[in-house]
Formats: structure tokens, C-alpha cells, sequence
């Protein structure tokens, strides 16, 4: 039979700095029956909240040109970056809501020979996972479940992030941004068992440009984040952005360069395809688990891992 086709679009922080989160959601798709299509040529999506707040007009018709290399190609997108899919989705919205806006996009990309149409959706990795693919399509993927070698479930605390709920009239995931449950139930799937905790969603502390202005500021929210996390006996994080991914494992080094009151321990990250990638049996090397700022030798071993 052959495989589901979709483009694949990277952004910036998965690239150049977790490859292997591009490698985990190759190999699970794959795994899922799908082909990724990479997208030639695709720039940054660009950055929806920081971005768009000062020229709403180039951040639409950038965001364009990327839609018009998928619409290219004949395939919707597919994004594992809550700020990558909320920007292209967004975009999307807005230009086929909006005549004005369209033409104005299309005169725009008409002098790189590029247009608009409209033909192709925007789908977040999560939302399509779990609406498209199915949770119980998952479950039969599964060949070592996620369970300590006593046979208890890892304790996982997930993380939705933000542009992946909100604004909520414009995303297509079916959570409510007050109480999601999507991720939750994607990595129960996965045989683990997803812990609640104080603030679950509450901002990382990256966006909105304020990891770039206020560095100490954002970490003051991954502190408490981490410290929630814990403090509910998660023994790993996981979440569906590499942004956020970023903040959670290199923020975890920087607090320690910033705060004398720290969690009592580091808690290992995951992106949500690379847990899918172990419980479909891969290898953790070839999920590029050592390249983490934050060791995950002790979630590997707890698994049999290591």
C-alpha cells in the first residue's frame, strides 16, 4: 500500500539544534505509514507572536510563500513546532478569509513567481496524531511499552505549550485551551502514565520574545514549571514543540547560572516523537537522546535501557 504523503516543515530550532527530534518524527511517521515530504526552499515560518505584532503584512505573505512550496508539492503540512503551526496556520486562516489581504500577499509573491491558492490545511503533530492516525493505531505500534523494569508506567508530565491551543476559534486541535487532553491521552498510549500537576498549562516562558529580551525572566517560569513537574513525581517532561524543548533542556542548565534556589533534581526532556520512537522499539542513539542538555540516562535506565 502506498504511504501517506505529507510536507514536512522544520522550522528553525528543530534543525539546528534537535536533529533529533527531526529524526524521531521521521521514523515514527514512517512507522505510521506516512512519507514526510521535505519542503524545498522553506525559511522560517516566520515567528508568529513577536513577528506579526510588528508588521502583520510581512509576516503573512513570508508565512505565504512557505504555504504556496506546500501547495507545490499537493500536500497539507505537517509541523511538530507550536509557534511553526501557529504562524502557517494563522496565516492560512487569514488568507482565505480575507480578499484584500490575499491580493495584497499575491502581488507580493507574484515577483518570485510564486502564488497563493489556498489548496492545503496546516496540521501540529499532536492534533493530527490524535485525530488523524488515532490513539488506538498508536497503541498497536507499541513494542516495549513505557514501564520501569518493576512493571509501573514512567510518570510523564506533558507540556501543550501555547500556540498549539491558542487562539482557540483558528487551531484545529479539539482540546479545550483551559483543560487539553489530547497529549495526555498520546502518551498513555505509549503504556506511560501522564501526571498531573500544579499550572500544566501554563506558558514555558519562551515566547513572545521574551527568552531573547529577559532570559532570567523566562526561566522564572521553567523554574516553577520543573519544580510543579516533580513536585507531582514525574520522572521525565514531554511536549510537542522544540522551542519549548529548547527552554525546558538548556533552560534547566541556565537557571543554575542564574538562581541559587533550584529543583532538587534535572528532569529529563523528551519531544513526544522520541518517546513514540522507544516504545516503537527504536534505539535511543537513533533518536539522538545523548544530544540533550539534560540527561536521559536516568528515564533509559529506569526502561532497561541503558
Amino acid at each position: 500500500m502506498a504511504k501517506k504523503k505529507l510536507c514536512f516543515f522544520l522550522g528553525c530550532i528543530m534543525p539546528n539544534r534537535y536533529p533529533g527530534v527531526e529524526k524521531a518524527t521521521r521514523l515514527v511517521f514512517e512507522k505510521l505509514g506516512y512519507e514526510l515530504v521535505d519542503m524545498d526552499g522553506a525559511s522560517c515560518c516566520p515567528a508568529p507572536g513577536v513577528f506579526g505584532s510588528f508588521d502583520l503584512k510581512t509576516w503573512v505573505t513570508i508565512a505565504a510563500r512557505n504555504l504556496s512550496i506546500a501547495e507545490e508539492k499537493g500536500y497539507d503540512i505537517l509541523t511538530v513546532c507550536n509557534g511553526c503551526y501557529g504562524s502557517l496556520n494563522e496565516a492560512n486562516h487569514l488568507l482565505k478569509e480575507n480578499d484584500e489581504l490575499r491580493d495584497f500577499v499575491n502581488e507580493k509573491l507574484a515577483e518570485i513567481d510564486r502564488e497563493y491558492k489556498g489548496t492545503v490545511e496546516v496540521h501540529h503533530v499532536d492534533t493530527f496524531l490524535y485525530e488523524e492516525v488515532g490513539v488506538k493505531k498508536i497503541e498497536k505500534q507499541v513494542e516495549r511499552p513505557l514501564e520501569k523494569e518493576d512493571g509501573e508506567p514512567l510518570k510523564v508530565a506533558v507540556h501543550y505549550g501555547c500556540h498549539l491551543l491558542k487562539p482557540s476559534e483558528v487551531t484545529d486541535t479539539p482540546d479545550s485551551p483551559e483543560d487539553p487532553h489530547t497529549l495526555d491521552e498520546l502518551v498513555e498510549a505509549l503504556g506511560a502514565e501522564s501526571v498531573d500537576y500544579k499550572d500544566k498549562i501554563m506558558c514555558c516562558g519562551a515566547g513572545g520574545g521574551v527568552r531573547s529580551r529577559e532570559l532570567k525572566v523566562s526561566l522564572h517560569f521553567t523554574r516553577e514549571k520543573i519544580m510543579n513537574m516533580l513536585e507531582a513525581g514525574a520522572e521525565c517532561t514531554t511536549n510537542v514543540c522544540p522551542f519549548c524543548h529548547l527552554q525546558f533542556d538548556r533552560g534547566q542548565v541556565e537557571m543554575k547560572e542564574h538562581f541559587e534556589k533550584l529543583p532538587p533534581k534535572e528532569l529529563p526532556v523528551f519531544h513526544y516523537c522520541q518517546l513514540a520512537g522507544l516504545a516503537f522499539g527504536m534505539d535511543p542513539d537513533e533518536l539522538a537522546l545523548h544530544t540533550h542538555q539534560i540527561d536521559c540516562t536516568p528515564v533509559l535506565e529506569k526502561l532497561g535501557l541503558a
